[in-house]
């Protein structure tokens, strides 16, 4: 069995997500005799692609044009699907990222493809690939067998370990993919991040706010032991409906889907939708003055009380441990 990892990356930067997916490829290929094959694309990429040995490639295939610095859907579908069937593999990974969501469906449709999307875990069942996600918001997990030759897979960030192994510099080999103008139909022409800011999709620790925090001007205090932590910001549906915050830092069904080993929700009262987008962090602390609130089913830790007495403590005692100050 051929496994080919999408290794997303910006600013030729690999992002942890295409680590994960390559580690994941690498324990699925040591079960099944198989290869693992990444592909890196973008625009002066092949200088950091032996790098993905480290994660488990065998070899690490790069596609690069001055125009794939920036993110086109027609054209990373189109190279995907082409370096696959090249490549011949039988199962493609793929990051449950904005990036991965958009793209895998387009690869899925080229290479006449099964999908399964937003999987929390793979396993190997006889010749098959059997993969775990969750349905129903959250609350259930189902097991899911693509019967296609040819199988995609999108994998759930945080969730697969990215750790580098003993694995030797990945061989790299230049692909050259035919592109016309047709193919950046679609395409990303700039991208705009705040200096420093973390990705709630990729972060490790999350403090996020809800409407029990009371106005926008309140959220410094989200951000203030967010940054003791060194922990990205997230924000509920209402929060970022009412205009409190950004779109990138909302978490639930309809913002990012998150699995941090710490999140920490502040006056987030637990919506069915925003369970489903951080319920399988491995620990939930919830700080709500509402002892009813639903986010209280599934917190590891819960603290009843009023936000605002309790944070500016919290934070004072994480900065006293941290020796911040």
């Amino acid at each position: 069995m051929r496994f080919l990892a999408f290794a997303e990356q910006r600013e030729n930067k690999f992002k942890k997500p295409a680590f994960e997916v390559i580690r994941a490829a690498r324990t699925l290929a040591d079960q099944t005799g198989g290869e693992v094959v990444a592909l890196a694309i973008g625009s002066g990429v092949r200088s950091v692609a032996p790098t993905l040995g480290g994660h488990g490639a065998q070899k690490a295939v790069v596609v690069e044009n001055p125009k794939l610095e920036f993110y086109s859907s027609t054209a990373y579908a189109k190279i995907v699907a082409d370096v696959a069937r090249q490549q011949q593999a039988n199962v493609v990974l793929i990051p449950a990222t904005a990036m991965g969501k958009d793209l895998a469906p387009r690869v899925a449709v080229r290479l006449d493809a099964g999908l399964g999307t937003d999987c929390t875990a793979l396993r190997v069942e006889g010749s098959d690939i059997i993969a775990t996600r969750p349905v129903f918001a959250g609350k259930a997990l189902t097991d899911l067998r693509v019967n296609s030759s040819t199988k995609v897979f999108t994998l759930r960030p945080n969730v697969f370990t990215s750790g580098a192994g003993d694995e030797k510099p990945a061989d790299v080999e230049n692909v050259d993919i035919s592109l016309t103008e047709q193919d950046f139909a679609s395409a990303v022409r700039e991208v705009r991040q705040a200096a420093s800011k973390l990705d709630v999709a990729e972060a490790d620790i999350i403090v996020s706010g809800g409407r029990g925090m009371k106005g926008p001007e309140h959220f410094r205090m989200i951000e203030e032991l967010a940054e003791a932590l060194g922990a990205a910001v997230g924000a509920s549906r209402a929060v970022v409906d009412a205009g409190w915050r950004p779109h990138d830092e909302q978490v639930g069904q309809t913002g990012k889907t998150v699995s941090p080993s710490l999140y920490i929700a502040i006056g987030v009262s637990g919506a069915i939708q925003h369970l489903a987008g951080m319920s399988s962090s491995k620990y939930i602390v919830a700080i709500n003055k509402d002892k009813d609130a639903p986010i209280f089913q599934i917190a590891s830790y819960g603290v009843v009380g009023d936000a605002f007495e309790i944070v500016p403590a919290l934070i004072a005692e994480v900065r006293k441990l941290l020796g911040k100050g």
